[in-house]
């Protein structure tokens, strides 16, 4: 009887509420999906969605319009930036490790959407077979095109936000550490244990990067990437102390 009461009255493994400094919202993936965004922005201020708008990254990349994603973001933040947050994600790091080393992450890139990044701002990627001459011609042209203010907006992305016991994070978090000594790999590409051990810290961690047919909240992680180039639904949280709701285009 004593074991059977002590597991009946252990704590479950994760049990803080959601406790932010002010309530706010968060934006999962959005890849290229321009209209989409544009919905969902339009949705939520037909509903006032509350405080700051947070994204949690992966705006080039997979759907066919990154060029202009990254122009509403920025148009948006520049209305309003005390208002708009953008985190960076696994695939604007790869867009500019490829302007930094275009031979090295060039192929790479290619194979996980930068294709049609490339094409959303009207160029043509090296054939099969392409010389190193070839990825550095791409990259100036690309540079190019995508102008001083991108590139700065790109590279001055931060990697984390955080409101009270909540963060977001672009992929996920070492459950092991405190959020403020995360690597950069554990945030922008997750960490292997991060679905699988839940934290200590009572820290909440929005996230996405990783697909899910609609957005979860367990254990002290939520989940909000619901694959907008892929299933044609962005999806955003609107969080308040104590509570949390979905929206989807």
């Amino acid at each position: 009887m004593l074991s059977m009461f002590r597991k009946r009255d252990r704590k479950p493994a994760f049990d803080a509420e959601l406790a932010p400094d002010a309530p706010f919202t968060v934006i999962g993936d959005i890849h290229g999906a321009d209209r989409l965004l544009e919905r969902l922005f339009a949705k939520l201020a037909e509903e006032a969605a509350p405080g700051q708008i947070v994204c949690v990254g992966d705006y080039v990349d997979r759907g066919e319009n990154s060029a202009r994603v990254l122009d509403i973001l920025i148009a948006g933040q520049k209305m309003a930036p005390e208002r708009m947050v953008c985190l960076m994600g696994n695939h604007e790091r790869m867009l500019l490790d490829f302007l930094d080393t275009p031979t090295q992450a060039g192929p790479r890139w290619m194979r996980y959407g930068g294709l049609q990044t490339v094409a959303s701002f009207q160029l043509q990627p090296p054939s099969a077979g392409a010389s190193d001459d070839d990825w550095h011609v791409l990259r100036d042209q690309l540079e190019s095109r995508l102008g001083r203010e991108r590139e700065a907006w790109l590279r001055a992305l931060p990697l984390i936000w955080q409101s009270g016991n909540i963060a977001v994070v672009h992929a996920g978090a070492d459950p092991q550490q405190p959020i403020e000594a995360q690597s950069s790999r554990a945030l922008l590409w997750g960490h292997p244990d991060f679905e699988t051990v839940p934290r200590r810290d009572d820290t909440w961690v929005v996230h996405g990067h990783t697909i899910v047919p609609e957005p979860a909240m367990e254990q002290g992680r939520i989940a909000i990437d619901t694959g907008a180039y892929a299933t044609g639904r962005l999806t955003a949280a609107l969080i308040e102390d104590g509570q949390i709701a979905f929206r989807s285009t």
